[in-house]
């Protein structure tokens, strides 16, 4: 059958070439048109395939050529070539080698004061067109030229064909060479001139894809440097700018508003950043490396041309083919053990890490029963460890007993009965209005009660803000030697009579051990001051957070106040209000400004521009040693005033999308909510966005190559209370600090006659604080040799986070499954004693101490490290790998090694490898693809920090599925799992089954992440830019062939051509 109508659509194809007869041609036309009309593009493709597009383009030569053209064949054979040639990519060359690109061109030219057959010629050479080569070869010939003879100044006639000759100009000047020869004779004023013609005119809105297609011209030319300088030279920036102030909101206006914002954001002069120097504001002296200049940023002239000596590009070639890299194709290349890159000797000393697998539990058999608690002999080194018996001395306002037992049920509360009751406290309905304040019931005066109803007592009485200081309390100092100051000392009574009277117990969290422990962390530029936040402590909130519903518009508006301040810049005040690189005090207390700080472990924030009364530019600082990643921000505000929209704009991000355009927002935490009892990070922000701006890195600080382009996040916050201090993140802030105190906390809170929890110090960081190494296992039940040998003999899985320091989820995730091991959940139990733990909880200290996004104090990604690290530049890695290389060596290769991330524009959790199938090779497993199923009960959440502990346990259940899944699972786990889990299987098999279906039917549109509802960027090849679809094109060609004319397109006489363009 398929034989049958490939030789007959040859047949009609074969005749509609060799055919004079007028009659049989259009027959064929007609069928032709008839066939293609109806389902889907495969008919067209199939068609092509079959020569369709050389049979049409030889017979519009072949009739074109006649001593008087048919134009009842010429007409309906344009309509069928544009519908053909939009879908055949290599229709401009095959026009160009039949001649037909020469023929249509001459046609056109003789068709001027003939609407209809100019109309058809016009989009036959817009699909030609479509390559850009070919676009090019129109232009040589004068076709620019033609198209500026059909594009009127206003007028309500021909307009069709007016548009078609915007629609074919816009897609020649695409080609650089035709871009340069619209500026060197004049057309970009000319277009402009247009412009505004029309959209004076139009004041109804009826030509809106007219002028449209005028002004995707001057994007185009707006593409190259000798483009845009013309273009302001014509002041098209005010122009442009003027022309949508006051129709921003105009539905009807849409495609005009989108092309000028896109032009304004290309044509806006490029600057560097209002830094002294691309390189960091702290410095370390690396071991090795020789110090050199920071390169500073250049004027504009510096900056590299946008393309202008660019090759033109031919589009016409056929899609290439994805390249899979994938070393899954290809299992003959990988390698089952790579080599040791280190003296086997040096193995030796990971012994010491490893003391679980000779240590011999003497106390199990000389002291039967006895307190394994005793603080003498387990924790003489963890005196600041809070104790029952010590709680008093440090004044809280609950006893730490009931504290830990609350956190305790909550952790014994089995986790396969939480999997059962599938989350049902997470409401994805509860959507938050925008520009709602987050602090529920929350009043600005100093009265209050916490979450239980307690009331609060009066906090200004407690601060009498007049005579303290302000920051000493609410960014207290490490210690009160750090100054002799008696305001200092003051400010420290104050905060121990807070702590003592507004504390809300956080679980494993103590202020006084957290502020020990900061006095030892080690930073660059030695950090004084501790955040608040961090010392009191987070609860997380009673409800989960969706998404935040972000409205259409958001983006423009922001883009446009960037363009108004420079073209009316009398109301910017510009004023560096907070700056690290400024040795003197550039804040002033008096002033009606905000006040930033950002000296504290994790901080991030380099500079504070004031732009108008409650508008802020800011700056965060690159990563130690280097010249980029700048994303994480965590920083002060203070001397706010509440219910006032404050916007902030980070203007110096890098990365090109972030999940703050698709609903996510920033976290805050206000230090007077935290004294009304709610000391609780919440997501907060509103009219949120991220997109491309002007700032670029020079050449010359980009070492030569291309300088990079910088991106905006910004966002509006209004704040709960006058005259507060709030804390603003990228993410829930962890320090290192914390996870210090978290461990040690942790260590006293376990049951030693059950949980074997050892902390060993990895090694030292090139900053000089110890990374930690954490052993979890299980007891072994006696000394006795059989007991002793099923303790030596469980597998490892290797658990590792937090190498990028910007990923603080990673330590939430971290945190809870830390928590969850240590458990007494049946999991956790039944973990613990078929396998030892060994966990990295931070591979990168010193990032995370000094507010780095990405890197060490090296400068280095250290997760681009592992093939061969150095001990003295990358010693975290080195020696982690070390550890790994040991117990490889002592045939004790870990089962299972995972180390957790976060990512900026990815959602929910996913693994990533070097492959799926690599992965399971190398782990010689039989677990198939099929176990790695999303559940997809987060989706439409923003993560709070119950969630990402919750992730990190349930990552723990999914090690247990994973290994009673897999073919070398004991039979002794078998029975040990269905005697302790005999009560759960219900949930466990339910578990299963849930995510099976729900990764299998989930609704398509959840499948993939949503477009953006704006563009992010605005080059010529953005979405927004697309010159009508293929569907727009074919509806007006099909109306266009399903009715004669009714009189638009009137015809003129060669006299009648509109006005001259000036």
């Amino acid at each position: 059958m398929a034989e049958q109508e490939a030789s007959g659509l040859q047949v009609l194809l074969h005749t509609l070439q060799s055919s004079s007869d007028k009659k049989s041609i259009l027959t064929i036309l007609k069928v032709l048109g008839d066939l293609l009309s109806v389902g889907t593009d495969r008919r067209i493709h199939y068609m092509i395939s079959k020569g369709g597009s050389e049979a049409l383009l030889q017979t519009l030569v072949d009739t074109a050529r006649t001593a008087s053209p048919d134009y009842d064949i010429l007409l309906p054979l344009f309509r069928l070539l544009a519908k053909v040639g939009l879908r055949d990519k290599k229709i401009g060359r095959k026009a160009l080698e039949l001649e037909a690109l020469d023929v249509t061109l001459i046609l056109a030219r003789k068709n001027l004061s003939h609407g209809q057959n100019l109309l058809h010629c016009l989009w036959a050479l817009r699909v030609f067109a479509s390559s850009v080569s070919m676009g090019a070869m129109l232009g040589i010939n004068g076709a620019m030229e033609l198209l500026f003879k059909v594009i009127t100044p206003y007028t309500q006639k021909r307009t069709q064909t007016i548009r078609a000759a915007t629609e074919v100009l816009a897609v020649l000047l695409k080609s650089k060479s035709n871009g340069r020869r619209a500026v060197n004779r004049g057309y970009v004023t000319s277009l402009l001139w247009l412009h505004q013609d029309w959209h004076s005119h139009d004041t109804a809105n009826t030509y809106v894809q007219i002028r449209r297609g005028l002004l995707l011209c001057l994007k185009h030319i707006s593409a190259l440097r000798s483009g845009r300088e013309v273009f302001l030279a014509a002041q098209g920036m005010e122009i442009l700018f003027s022309t949508i102030q006051n129709c921003l909101d105009d539905k009807s206006m849409e495609p005009v508003i989108s092309v000028v914002l896109q032009i304004l954001r290309q044509c806006y002069p490029k600057s560097p950043l209002p830094l002294v120097t691309a390189s960091s504001a702290y410095a370390f002296p690396v071991p090795g490396h020789i110090a050199t200049e920071p390169p500073c940023d250049l004027p504009e002239e510096d900056f590299e041309d946008d393309g202008d000596d660019e090759v033109d590009k031919d589009s016409d070639t056929e899609d290439g083919k994805v390249e899979d890299d994938d070393l899954e194709t290809d299992v003959n290349k990988l390698t089952s053990k790579p080599g040791l890159d280190r003296p086997e000797e040096e193995l030796m000393q990971y012994e010491a890490m490893c003391l679980e697998l000779s240590y011999s539990f003497e106390e199990l058999e000389s002291k039967p029963g006895g307190d394994l608690n005793s603080e003498k002999t387990q924790y003489e080194n963890h005196h600041h460890i809070l104790t029952a018996a010590s709680s008093k001395q440090h004044c809280y306002n609950k006893d730490q007993s009931s504290c830990g037992q609350e956190r305790e049920d909550s952790v014994r509360s089995s986790l396969l009965c939480m999997v059962k009751t599938q989350r049902s406290t997470v409401h994805l309905g509860s959507k938050r209005k925008p520009g709602v304040n987050p602090y529920q019931n929350v009043q600005s005066n100093s009265l209050g009660r916490d979450s239980s109803g307690s009331e609060i007592p009066d906090i200004q009485a407690s601060l009498k803000a007049d005579a303290w200081d302000i920051d000493a309390i609410f960014c207290p100092r490490m210690s009160a030697s750090f100054s002799n100051s008696t305001r200092t000392g003051e400010a420290v009574e104050v905060i121990d009579k807070l702590l003592q009277t507004h504390l809300k117990c956080v679980p494993f969290h103590d202020p006084y051990l957290y502020m020990a422990k900061a006095r030892r962390t080690s930073s660059v530029v030695d950090f004084k001051m501790v955040a608040f936040p961090d010392v009191w402590g987070h609860c997380p909130p009673s409800t989960t957070q969706p998404m935040l519903e972000r409205k259409c518009g958001v983006q423009r508006i922001r883009i446009f106040e960037d363009i108004r301040r420079l073209i009316q810049p009398s109301d910017v005040i510009n004023k560096v209000v907070f700056s690290l690189d400024e040795p003197w005090p550039l804040q002033d207390n008096a002033s009606n400004c905000l006040q930033f700080f950002s000296k504290f472990e994790s901080g991030n924030l380099r500079k504070a521009i004031q732009v108008r009364e409650f508008e802020y530019d800011l700056l965060v600082n690159v990563d130690v040693n280097s010249t980029q990643h700048q994303q994480w921000f965590y920083f002060k505000v203070s001397g706010m005033q509440a219910a006032v929209p404050y916007h902030f704009n980070i203007i110096n991000c890098e990365k090109p999308n972030s999940q703050f355009n698709y609903g996510m927002q920033p976290t805050l935490y206000s230090v007077k909510e935290a004294l009304l009892g709610r000391p609780t990070w919440i997501r907060t922000g509103y009219e949120i966005c991220y997109y491309k701006n002007h700032y670029r890195q020079s050449t010359a600080a980009a070492g030569g190559a291309s300088g990079k382009c910088y991106y905006t996040l910004t966002f509006a916050v209004t704040f709960p209370h006058n005259e507060d201090v709030c804390y603003l993140a990228y993410h829930y802030p962890y320090t290192y600090t914390a996870l210090m105190t978290h461990l040690d906390i942790l260590e006293k809170s376990v049951n030693l006659k059950e949980v074997y929890f050892r902390q060993d110090v990895l090694c030292q960081t090139l900053g000089g604080n110890p990374c930690p190494l954490v052993t979890i296992t299980a007891m072994p039940e006696s000394n006795s040799d059989e007991h002793l040998e099923q303790f030596r003999h469980r597998p490892y899985q290797v658990i590792t986070a937090r190498v990028h320091p910007g990923e603080s989820n990673a330590s939430w995730v971290m945190k809870g499954t830390l928590e969850f091991l240590v458990s007494s959940d049946p999991v956790a139990r039944l973990l613990r004693e078929n396998f030892i733990f060994k966990i990295i909880p931070m591979l990168n200290p010193d990032g995370v101490i000094n507010g780095n996004h990405r890197c060490s104090l090296s400068g280095e990604d250290l997760n681009r490290q592992w093939l061969s690290p150095s001990a003295h530049l990358q010693p975290t890695i080195y020696h982690a790998k070390g550890l790994l290389y040991h117990l490889s060596s002592i045939g004790r290769s870990p089962v299972v090694f995972c180390d957790f991330h976060g990512h900026s524009q990815k959602k929910n959790v996913f693994l990533y490898g070097c492959s799926i199938k690599e992965t399971l090779w190398q782990a010689a497993c039989t677990v198939g693809t099929s176990t790695l199923l999303e559940d997809v009960n987060y989706r439409g959440l923003q993560f709070g920090t119950r969630e990402l502990e919750e992730m990190g346990a349930m990552f723990c259940l999914g090690l247990l599925i994973l290994e009673l899944k897999s073919a070398s699972c004991s039979h002794q786990l078998l029975a040990r799992a269905a005697t302790l889990l005999s009560a759960e299987e219900e949930a466990l098999d339910q578990h299963l089954q849930r995510c099976s279906s729900s990764s299998g039917s989930a609704p398509s549109e959840l499948e993939d992440e949503p477009a953006c509802m704006e563009e992010i960027d605005y080059s010529t090849d953005s979405s927004s830019d697309q010159e009508g679809s293929l569907s727009e094109l074919d509806r007006r060609i099909q109306e266009c062939a399903s009715k004669k004319d009714e009189g638009e397109e009137e015809e003129e006489t060669p006299g009648q051509e509109g006005e001259a363009i000036p």
